[in-house]
């Protein structure tokens, strides 16, 4: 580190060494005058990070450190920059005026920004919320809690560890933090997915946390919040306040309730599903989610409220029913649909702004931004509050008008107000006297001094008088010799120059004084009232916060109505029977994206306890299989998160688990083949079943050899069939074609394909579901449109048409080895001198260039050659 000459620390670096020792972990931006400093290994990771320039600063006794660092005011630039690097940053601020200061000024840490913990705008997405997790790893049960504390949501929940992965997978924390001791556990399960931070043991102890929530609550148990019972999920949320403190974020009053994920109100998607369904991010560069389909929203909070639900659909039919009235109340009035949208557009991000305001980070145009949304908010109360929809009225009930503190911004807060409080023309005129007062020496102080001048003139008829400044007498009276013999008595000589002399009066002096300090004391109580003004809307956040959350429902809600619409999108029937029944369904993300002028081949699909149970769906590759797969699961998770559906009609029998093993998700980078990637979904499939999961299996069993493959598969299918617990609808693509054997077994399974046409040699693939199983796999055809060189496609055909002879499956290792060699015909044209002259023109022909018709003519002359 930095020495002086007689090689000791400088003070600074003393103080720097000092502080940094209590953040070790986070990346240090010192204050130094009117720039943020970074040294050292930080230096240099800021430097990279930031494209600043990095030097090293000589202390005396050649001692170097290495230094990097940019002004203050681009604080706001530079923090979101090191922050989604994935860098905890300490802000290390001067807490004294270095002017008042002899020596050292006094630093310390006014805030620790973590991924997981921010407040900046330019760190956090509008459209989505930013989680900090914590988990506390249990024996058997373990609990998981989220906070974000830029909207004050904050949740807890706990289960197996398949439960809190799959939440992870859910809620997508920006940070994950836990127990030292649970090191090895974290990384088995979060395999370097998340930026993370372990906590001392000690934070994670129950008795701890527990009394921790209730200081933060102000209760005596948690029994209000729900989670009373859980304890583990106590501990993790527990954890999270610690944290809380620990990085400097205290004023967490905005944190006033805890929610309980409860695990049996929502679909289980475990972490597969929601990826291969690609519910909120796609799988590939380039590919579309669910969510980009139905999120019309138009404000933060009811884009971030639509996450949740897609994540998180719902098994109970009143609520879904609620859901659905509603939306099918707006699909019945359109008109309703854009009135309420174009008030909706104008609030803002209300539920983050409130926050800011709590923690005292909200600038002027921030506390204008609440004001308008306030404003807003009864029209909209009114309007829902005269809708014959309940939800609507209720909805309405639950939206606070905030009245007083609207009337306080609107008559104190200036309409155009700048950012910075220090700019001045932040509050109305007439709120004080006194503001008034130093506003009107501060913007018109030359024209008193021009009106004391000409009141001098007049009262001493010395015309040539003038009024100047300079910074060694401050204001002065200019006075000519000529006119000298007029000065008043009471004026005091300053300065005598050449052709003229210089006064000063007591009333100057006064006016002067007051002039000079007349800025800075108005900033200094704009700052004050300004500041009362973020104080008084404090006192409202509970109110506003469930404003935002009323406002993000009815958003997210308008935006079902608005996608049905645009699409053509039906109500489905939510049952409690076990009966799934789509006509017409269409795939909401394929249909988007095909050509003009192409239509979506519908599909119909019917699975039920009794009699179709498992349908085994066969047809080459391409045709369309996978497609229908997730369709059919996409519409049922859309019609229980309270969504219309693409379809004609739908007929939803409450589905509480939804598996999907579709695509091949190869895990290659981290050591693991496909086929061992397949087969753990699959395990984790057939572990959890339930009597209302629905599951879809695509082409199981193809990442390993044929017999493998189909004996896999085929024991899969027994299984979910014989299972003497649950009978889960199941959806089987597969291009095994001997699976179709299955349904002479198995009285619940149908075979089914998605047919395609062979004109002459072509395959058009109608991607429309049939009854029965198909008989090939169209395959080469494929590899042919595909571009695969002609000797390829040939030889294929030959070896298949061998093998196709022989149909028995316990005979096909007799026929791969009795498969034709590759110059099996050939080798006849050596017994007679004509085949020799077919052999040699065949040879002369390049097949991959020749056209039909000089085919058909060689093929003429060879026959000819041959007679």
């Amino acid at each position: 580190m930095s020495k002086s000459k007689n090689g000791k620390e400088t003070p600074l670096m003393k103080q720097y060494n000092a502080i940094k020792a209590k953040h070790p972990g986070a990346l240090l931006l010192f204050r130094v005058g009117d720039f943020y400093e970074t040294f050292g290994e930080d230096a240099i990771v800021a430097s990279k990070v930031l494209d600043i320039v990095l030097t090293k600063r000589a202390n005396g006794a050649a001692s170097h450190i290495e230094l990097a660092g940019f002004p203050h005011h681009s604080l706001d630039t530079y923090l979101p920059k090191l922050v989604r690097a994935g860098n905890r940053v300490a802000i290390c601020d001067q807490l004294e005026d270095p002017k008042s200061v002899k020596g050292i000024v006094k630093r310390g840490v006014t805030e620790l920004v973590t991924p997981g913990l921010s407040y900046n705008d330019q760190v956090l997405d509008t459209r989505k919320n930013n989680y900090l997790a914590s988990i506390a790893f249990g024996q058997e049960t373990h609990g998981v809690a989220f906070l974000d504390v830029s909207t004050g949501e904050y949740m807890c929940a706990e289960g197996s560890l398949s439960y809190i992965e799959k939440l992870l997978q859910s809620f997508v924390p920006a940070e994950i933090i836990y127990s030292k001791s649970a090191r090895q556990l974290a990384g088995d399960v979060l395999k370097n997915e998340y930026i993370i931070f372990h906590c001392e043991d000690w934070v994670y102890q129950f008795d701890y946390c527990y009394e921790r929530m209730l200081n933060h609550f102000g209760t005596k148990n948690l029994k209000g919040f729900g989670i009373e019972e859980l304890k583990m999920g106590i501990v993790a949320a527990g954890a999270i306040l610690y944290y809380l403190e620990e990085t400097e974020h205290k004023e967490v009053q905005h944190v006033s309730a805890i929610s309980r994920i409860a695990e049996e109100k929502y679909v289980w998607l475990d972490k597969f599903t929601i990826r291969n369904l690609e519910l909120v991010f796609p799988q590939h560069e380039g590919g579309v989610p669910l969510i980009q389909i139905l999120d019309h929203t138009v404000t933060p909070m009811g884009s971030r409220m639509m996450k949740k639900w897609m994540v998180l659909p719902l098994k109970e039919k009143s609520l879904i029913e609620e859901r659905l009235n509603v939306v099918d109340f707006f699909v019945s009035n359109p008109g309703l649909i854009q009135e309420i949208a174009d008030e909706l557009k104008h609030i803002g991000d209300l539920e983050r702004l409130i926050s800011k305001v709590v923690v005292g980070r909200a600038n002027p145009r921030e506390m204008n931004q609440i004001k308008r949304a306030l404003k807003i908010t009864a029209p909209i109360k009114e309007l829902l509050k005269n809708q014959k929809n309940p939800t609507l009225k209720r909805l309405s009930d639950q939206l606070h008008p905030c009245e007083y503190l609207l009337d306080k911004i609107e008559n104190e807060l200036m309409e155009d107000a700048p950012m910075l409080i220090h700019q001045g023309g932040v509050i109305k005129d007439g709120v004080d006297a006194e503001l008034d007062e130093y506003r009107g020496l501060a913007n018109s102080g030359k024209e008193h001094l021009v009106g004391i001048q000409q009141r001098e003139v007049q009262r001493t008829g010395i015309t040539s008088l003038k009024i100047a400044f300079n910074k060694v007498f401050g204001y002065y009276l200019e006075v000519t010799h000529a006119h000298k013999d007029k000065v008043p008595t009471e004026w005091i000589r300053k300065q005598t120059l050449v052709n003229a002399e210089r006064y000063i009066t007591e009333e100057l002096k006064d006016y002067e004084e007051k002039i000079l300090n007349a800025e800075e004391r108005m900033v200094g109580l704009e700052q004050k009232f300004f500041q009362d003004l973020v104080q008084e809307a404090a006192n409202y956040v509970t109110e506003i916060q469930q404003n935002a959350r009323v406002l993000g429902t009815l958003d997210a809600l308008l935006s079902f109505a608005m996608v049905a619409l645009a699409n053509n999108y039906v109500r489905p029937k939510v049952s409690t029977t076990e009966t799934l029944e789509i006509k017409d369904g269409r795939h909401p993300v394929i249909e988007k994206q095909l050509p003009p002028g192409e239509d979506y081949i519908p599909n119909d699909i019917y699975l039920d306890h009794n009699s179709q149970q498992i349908v085994i769906i066969t047809g080459p590759n391409m045709a369309g299989k996978s497609a229908l797969l997730r369709q059919t699961a996409l519409v049922v998770l859309m019609a229980q998160m309270g969504s219309f559906v693409p379809a004609s009609f739908a007929r939803i029998g409450i589905i509480d688990k939804v598996f999907t093993r579709v695509g091949a998700s190869d895990n290659l980078s981290k050591g693991e083949s496909t086929f061992m990637v397949e087969m753990t979904e699959t395990a984790s499939i057939l572990n959890n079943l339930s009597d209302r999961s629905l599951v879809l299996m695509d082409e199981i069993g193809r990442g390993t050899s044929t017999y493998d493959g189909i004996s896999i598969a085929w024991s899969i299918v027994e299984y979910l069939h014989n299972h003497p617990q649950f009978k889960a609808k199941t959806l089987f693509a597969t291009h095994y074609h001997e699976l179709n054997q299955l349904t002479e077994d198995f009285p619940r399974v149908k075979n089914y394909n998605v047919s395609v046409k062979e004109v002459g040699n072509k395959v058009i693939f109608m991607r429309k579901l049939e009854k029965g199983g198909s008989e090939h796999s169209f395959g080469i055809h494929v590899a042919q449109m595909a571009g695969m060189p002609n000797p390829v496609v040939l030889r294929a055909s030959e070896i298949m048409n061998h093998l196709e002879k022989d149909k028995s499956f316990k005979d096909k290792k007799r026929s791969l080895k009795d498969v034709p060699k590759n110059n099996y015909q050939l080798s006849m044209f050596e017994l007679d001198p004509k085949f020799k002259e077919a052999q040699e023109l065949l040879d002369a022909i390049d097949i991959n260039t020749i056209s039909p018709v000089e085919a058909l003519l060689k093929l003429n002359e060879i026959k000819k050659k041959l007679q």
